[in-house]
């Protein structure tokens, strides 16, 4: 049992966006023993770790703001991401959260046992806990391919998560790898130096969507400053924008359908448009249905492609050389830099820590054959866990911030239900979880990601990653916790029928 329901400690494991936020709402809530543990030296998470040229969030300023730190500075209507890590940082000390919080300290391993989880530290220390959240996030771990010869080439090799600032890029050969949304804003910015000599290598082209990034003007800003109103409103009205369009992708409905038709056809007039010569616009011409894979959201990708000294490439890399990359089309393309935008691994959570429940039970065992928890937070087997942002959170063109903070609201009222014993533990029953999961497969296949593209919004299996349906519906479900989904008594373990605790299993 938990040492003390009433004021119990917790434990937020990453002072990124989610951390951040989840302590501002556990202290809300009167829970103030809260430690944030955080690996590295400051906050920010992903828009601490990701510094690339062009980095920014595709998401409306006003829309990725936490509900209760709004901000009328927003330089335009989307953030660079040095301005966003500025945001964090602010909130991270006006909310009072750096009292709670120990840099430079992750997470070995979490073990629970007897109603509470231990933590062990990089630093060696043991900390112990009644509640676990862990705020990791899906960005943390970058994915690099294993291309053959790697280990052979001369020149720098860097992740677009990883970049390498000390790198001089002026007069080089640069080789990017991938089209998706972080090498959409980077390949731009190399290429518009105009004294580097870009190619691009491209596996599957991506749907573009035209947005221009508006600068706000100190009139507008100042409006904001002095009418907390105006910025809801331009919170709301991006919001809206972009729930329709999620909408699009999910609904059988026929004006969403049409609503789907339009975006499509938008998305491959601005490519007709844009680009001018025929071949390069047959090679970005995507193959599969709009929406399947992520959306960019990009103005600048098409007017950079087709500059002099940028070159796209869709022969696939075969292997890597001592001066460049050599696709399997036998054309060896002479390199000083390459640069890996190959995203990042969406299950990795809080691996790879050593992370352990009831009984022992290890998380790469549990997860062995399929990642999977109940409203995307709860795993059985693992009391008093939280999972923030975890498998089929509605990840897609949306605001993460809103749905990081509906989940710790979501969180909290469990919490709130344990701590007045309403529930002996916060455990989903193994049932519960089944349960959730076939209503998942059931909504996936009206869905536009189940229409055969290969995307990260699939897990192996092609079971959804993702929310498979629209904003509303997951709202609704994420209103009420159903509290029969959940043990009013401790479950049987087997230390305790060792132990004799019980004599027979009804």
């Amino acid at each position: 049992m938990a040492s003390n329901k009433k004021n119990p400690s917790a434990i937020v494991i990453g002072a990124g966006m989610t951390g951040i936020q989840m302590v501002v709402k556990l202290k809300q809530a009167g829970i103030n023993d809260v430690t944030l543990l955080e690996k590295k030296d400051k906050v920010g998470g992903t828009w601490r770790e990701n510094t690339y040229p062009g980095v920014a969030c595709d998401v409306p300023a006003h829309a990725y703001t936490y509900s209760f730190a709004p901000n009328p500075e927003w330089s335009g209507m989307f953030a660079p991401g040095a301005e966003i890590q500025q945001y964090f940082e602010k909130v991270f000390y006006d909310q009072g959260v750096d009292k709670h919080t120990r840099f430079n300290e992750g997470v070995v391993s979490s073990v629970y046992n007897d109603g509470q989880w231990t933590v062990t530290t990089t630093q060696g220390n043991t900390l112990v806990c009644d509640l676990l959240f862990a705020a990791t996030g899906m960005l943390h771990k970058p994915v690099t391919p294993e291309f053959k010869g790697m280990s052979r080439f001369n020149g720098d090799v860097m992740h677009s998560a990883e970049w390498k600032q000390d790198v001089n890029l002026q007069g080089k050969k640069i080789g990017v790898i991938g089209t998706g949304s972080s090498a959409a804003q980077l390949i731009p910015e190399l290429i518009n130096r105009n004294d580097s000599e870009v190619t691009v290598f491209q596996r599957t082209p991506q749907y573009l969507v035209k947005v221009d990034n508006k600068k706000y003007t100190e009139k507008q800003k100042d409006k904001f400053r002095n009418s907390p109103k105006a910025m809801q409103r331009a919170k709301e009205l991006a919001l809206m924008v972009f729930e329709k369009g999620t909408t699009a992708l999910t609904s059988e409905k026929w004006f969403d359908r049409q609503m789907h038709k339009l975006m499509a056809w938008n998305a491959r007039h601005y490519l007709k448009t844009a680009v001018k010569d025929p071949e390069l616009r047959a090679k970005l011409t995507p193959d599969y249905k709009f929406g399947c894979k992520r959306v960019v959201m990009n103005a600048s990708f098409y007017p950079a492609i087709q500059k002099a000294n940028a070159t796209l490439i869709t022969d696939g890399i075969d292997t890597f050389e001592e001066t460049g990359i050599r696709t399997q089309d036998g054309t060896l393309h002479e390199l000083d830099v390459i640069v890996c935008a190959t995203g990042f691994d969406p299950v990795a959570y809080m691996r790879p820590m050593d992370f352990k429940g009831r009984d022992g039970v290890d998380i790469n065992d549990v997860w062995a054959t399929k990642v999977q928890a109940y409203r995307s937070m709860m795993i059985p087997q693992f009391p008093n866990f939280f999972l923030l942002l975890g498998p089929n959170s509605p990840i897609g063109n949306y605001s993460v911030i809103a749905m990081s903070e509906k989940q710790a609201d979501y969180a909290l009222e469990i919490v709130s239900a344990w701590r007045q014993e309403q529930i002996e533990t916060i455990e989903a029953k193994p049932e519960a979880l089944k349960s959730w999961n076939q209503e998942l497969r059931q909504k996936m296949g009206r869905t536009v990601w189940a229409s055969g593209c290969n995307s990260w919004y699939l897990d192996a299996d092609g079971d959804p990653l993702t929310w498979p349906d629209t904003w509303k519906a997951w709202l609704a479900a994420m209103e009420k916790p159903v509290f029969t989904d959940f043990y009013t008594s401790e479950p049987i373990t087997a230390q305790k029928l060792v132990e004799g605790e019980i004599e027979e299993m009804a």
